[in-house]
């Protein structure tokens, strides 16, 4: 297990140094904000066909897919040694969709991986520790990344990348896992799309992960309000924007220490409970924001730091679970795509309800719908039962 969080590890300092540094680059050489925002979206983009590459990862076996990822992007990163001008930007696009697309298979059969080659009772903890490994990084790579762009340029942090994937290969390839080759797939026309489909279908199906991806993918529409938020956040304090950083790396410690108590957590209570907590958490927090007290915002970001994880890695745990070890890569790939999705489409409401409603009356509203969404995450399948059964009674009376 420690060369797998030895891939994590290096593998995230790079990701995060390429994801801050591909905004800035693409800012320095055109001058247009618009186009620097484009680069997270294009990091994104992949993630809405990550039911279909989330199949890929159950098609092969997962410890050599890993590496033959991890060494194909080291191969492609170097070409944007050529992106030395503003004609020459589309290429940084064009690797960052690659990027993308690489990230969402990388991380389905990762958690396929996890599923089939670790005990189902440590499966929290791993999260845990894989969750604090990445955190942790993003903490680190983007000093070290801002750092390098400023003195050297682009090239350095390229190449560093490169370097994180090889050595993340290396890690991969290290690990002892035993893993039984899939069984041989129909190759007709319409396989992959059926393959892709029964994932969702299975997801879907399951009275187990239905409602915790639920209970994700409605944290994170949440999340992506409050994330756009945070400048209006700052300006209450009157502090300037750059003041946001210091929210968001308090946010990061928060993380950290979600990472650790995840797995204890989760050896004491069901996922559901440890997402409703983590949902509640978070939404508390976020109402506390709209006061314009400086030490209440930053106990604020801690504790959003402490709740997302835990609904996040519940739900992953869950999937890894509760998934069949041969469709794990496409179910985890769909939970992804179902998870993140609403987060970046409510960052644009988001941005649009901050010029539209003043934030001491966003805040709070975000913080009564997450605080009645945890309750009914936290009431359980039971409990939503037995509320639907007196409605039909009520109906039919």
């Amino acid at each position: 297990m420690r060369w797998y969080l030895t891939g994590v590890v290096v593998s995230g300092f790079g990701t995060t140094a390429m994801w801050l540094v591909s905004g800035i680059w693409v800012k320095s050489l055109t001058g247009s904000d618009g186009l620097a925002a484009l680069t997270a979206f294009a990091l994104w983009a992949p993630a809405l066909l990550g039911p279909l590459l989330g199949t890929l990862a159950d098609r092969v076996r997962r410890r050599p897919l890993l590496v033959v990822l991890d060494l194909s992007m080291a191969a492609v990163l170097p070409l944007l040694l050529w992106v030395t001008s503003a004609d020459r930007v589309w290429l940084l696009f064009a690797v960052l969709v690659l990027y993308g697309a690489q990230g969402a298979v990388h991380e389905a059969a990762e958690q396929a991986l996890l599923a089939t080659g670790s005990a189902k009772e440590r499966l929290g903890s791993v999260n845990g520790w894989r969750m604090t490994a990445n955190e942790s990084m993003k903490l680190i790579a983007p000093l070290a990344a801002a750092g390098l762009f400023a003195r050297y340029g682009g090239g350095p942090v390229v190449l560093l990348d490169a370097a994180t994937f090889v050595l993340a290969a290396g890690a991969f390839a290290a690990m002892r896992v035993r893993e039984e080759r899939p069984a041989r797939t129909a190759r007709e026309r319409g396989a992959w799309r059926r393959e892709t489909a029964e994932g969702v279908r299975l997801l879907a199906a399951s009275p187990v992960l239905r409602p915790l991806v639920a209970t994700g993918a409605f944290t994170m529409l949440l999340a992506g309000v409050n994330g756009a938020a945070v400048y209006a956040v700052v300006d209450g304090l009157g502090r300037p924007p750059a003041y946001a950083g210091v929210l968001y790396a308090v946010q990061g410690a928060g993380s950290v220490l979600a990472g650790l108590t995840t797995g204890p957590l989760l050896r004491r209570m069901p996922e559901r409970l440890l997402a409703a907590a983590g949902l509640a958490l978070f939404a508390a927090a976020a109402g506390l924001r709209a006061l314009p007290f400086e030490a209440t915002a930053l106990a604020a970001s801690a504790v959003i730091g402490l709740g997302l994880p835990w609904v996040l890695v519940a739900a992953m745990t869950a999937v890894q679970r509760e998934a069949p070890a041969e469709a794990v890569g496409r179910i985890a790939a769909t939970a992804n795509t179902l998870l993140f999705v609403p987060n970046a489409l409510a960052l644009a409401l988001g941005a649009a309800l901050v010029t539209t409603v003043d934030v001491r009356l966003l805040l709070p509203a975000l913080a009564v719908a997450g605080l009645a969404g945890a309750a009914v995450s936290a009431a359980g399948p039971r409990a939503r039962a037995r509320g639907k059964a007196e409605a039909e009674a009520g109906a039919s009376a």
